[in-house]
């Protein structure tokens, strides 16, 4: 057995390298940190010199022609991201890839990770993070969910002088498998030297493999030999002094540039690549004082979400408002309601953007009247909180529209053409199915806002999508109902079911103020999980 095995070693490491080494550095720390108070100044003296010996990367020449054939070595670490710390990353990891368990115990470590110094901190993260988990696990974390927060973290200065060069090698003591998604995926990079882990068939164990913690100068000098490359970026540390003063050029990327320089934020028109899809249920960065009041928040959250899922499905819609609103639930509404023409046999078919699976319940709410919605995919669970009457569709497109058909003759019905949730502002390629069905067509422009957990997932358990969605201390929903679709823009009127897909999905664009794609729901799934994303029936969500 690998478990028994791999916690001895643990227990041998703990006892030789935490008991007999820490105690001295946790004296040490106290005892500079009251040097630092007595002298106040930010920065030591060695910093200070250390710091004078490179230019700062804001001062690199970018608009230097020869930067396009020259190659760059970094770290992604304090260099191309502006946290200070990687521990987020680790939350991140442990969380989505591990579970609550893995996270609450990471979240203890920091009780006694600020006393040890950087190599043994980093290796008790990547313990409590990896050990026993799947590498394809891992990997789609690394895939799906990481690259959110490193986009959003990413430092502008540090990127101008990336995106440059023509030629990109990064050189970090993290795991590769945590960054190395993110690097080729986004910045195109062109190769990664990390850390590298041991593992005993498909799970990691948490222990490094034979190679040890990688060390950057030996990396690099590993990997280029004699030859040295043209620009080096690191961190105002005095290990990457020594990192990158093997370049022809170096530079350094201060952390007082980076917490306190807005010319270091990297606007989201500005990402290397556009971040249209991503998974994982934490949508904060969980630093460990974020992640100590989500687990202070937790069991409020949960009896909170009992709450409104019971205001959903027992009070009438004026009264679900009422008490929604006092749980915290922002419902806001714009636009008229749709008048119904008396002459017409059939429904309104209503055709929203998909945001989470609350969007034709809370459309239903603003309307104040029950809907009927179609969906692909839904959870046993989800249908039997659901408040509305929900149908499954089959994917058959000729059985479908008549299914549709015959809802719309009982009465008005939701149905979301994307036929999968984006979270980013986008839209994704509409089904032009529903353009045939009705010619009394409302679009509905819906949005939705959380500050804690997603409402949605590609790899997890889909039955918890509204619960997590109503465990946010304020979740926000916007509904905007637009005008009726214009007669000459409908089927009756001349216009194909794709012009008309595209014509609407043009207008629900230009209200919620989002971008048109033709990525689907089949190109969502295959990025990040892996899967086309169908629910076979014989399997649990």
């Amino acid at each position: 057995m690998v478990f028994p095995v791999v916690f001895l070693k643990l227990a041998d490491w703990v006892l030789y390298q935490l008991l007999a080494n820490s105690c001295y550095r946790a004296a040490r720390k106290v005892r500079n940190y009251g040097f630092f108070l007595r002298n106040q100044t930010p920065r030591s003296s060695s910093q200070q010199q250390a710091a004078s010996l490179f230019p700062s990367a804001s001062h690199c020449d970018v608009g230097n022609n020869i930067r396009s054939s020259q190659t760059l070595v970094c770290d992604i670490h304090g260099v191309l991201l502006r946290a200070e710390t990687f521990f987020p990353y680790f939350m991140l990891v442990a969380f989505e890839a591990g579970g609550i368990l893995r996270a609450f115990l990471l979240l203890l470590s920091c009780s006694f990770l600020w006393v040890l110094d950087y190599e043994l901190k980093l290796r008790v993260m990547i313990f409590i993070s990896f050990c026993g988990l799947r590498k394809k696990d891992i990997e789609s974390v690394g895939r799906a969910v990481l690259p959110k927060f490193y986009l959003e973290n990413l430092n502008l200065q540090a990127y101008e002088v990336w995106s440059k060069t023509s030629s990109r090698v990064v050189f970090t003591s993290i795991p590769r498998v945590m960054v190395e998604g993110f690097l080729k995926e986004y910045m195109a990079v062109d190769d990664v030297a990390g850390t590298e882990l041991h593992t005993v068939g498909n799970r990691f164990t948490g222990l490094l493999s034979s190679s040890g913690l990688l060390v950057k100068h030996k990396a690099l000098k590993a990997y280029f030999g004699d030859k040295k490359p043209d620009v080096g970026l690191g961190s105002s540390s005095l290990h990457d002094h020594h990192f990158i003063s093997l370049c022809k050029e170096a530079y350094v990327v201060h952390k007082e540039d980076g917490r306190n320089n807005q010319s270091c934020l990297m606007p989201r028109d500005k990402y290397p690549k556009p971040l249209i899809f991503h998974d994982g249920r934490l949508a904060f960065l969980p630093t460990p004082f974020a992640t100590l009041c989500m687990f202070l928040w937790l069991p409020f959250g949960i009896v909170l979400a009992i709450f409104r899922i019971l205001v959903g499905i027992c009070l009438p819609y004026r009264l679900a408002i009422f008490w929604g609103s006092l749980s915290g639930v922002q419902l806001t509404f714009q636009g008229c309601f749709p008048s119904s023409n008396l002459e017409q046999k059939k429904g309104v078919l209503y055709v929203c953007t998909h945001r989470t699976l609350l969007d034709p319940v809370f459309l239903s709410t603003a309307l104040c009247k029950p809907l009927t919605a179609v969906t692909y995919s839904l959870s046993k669970m989800s249908e039997i909180i659901a408040p509305i009457k929900t149908v499954r569709l089959t994917r058959d497109r000729k059985q479908d529209g008549e299914t549709m058909q015959k809802l719309l003759s009982e009465g008005d019905l939701v149905v979301c053409p994307e036929g999968t949730t984006c979270r980013e502002p986008y839209l994704l390629r509409f089904s032009s199915l529903f353009a045939e069905l009705a010619d009394e067509i409302v679009p509905v422009a819906m949005n939705a806002h959380v500050s804690m957990f997603y409402g949605t997932t590609a790899s997890g358990l889909k039955w918890l999508d509204p619960i997590f969605f109503l465990m946010n201390p304020r979740p926000s929903y916007h509904v905007q109902i637009l005008g009726k679709v214009p007669p000459e823009f409908t089927c009756a009127g001349g216009r194909s079911s794709f012009e008309v897909a595209n014509y609407i999905q043009r207008k629900l664009a230009d209200a919620l103020g989002f971008e048109c794609t033709t990525f689907t729901r089949r190109d969502k799934y295959l990025m990040l999980a892996g899967n086309e994303g169908i629910v076979r029936e014989n399997k649990r969500n």
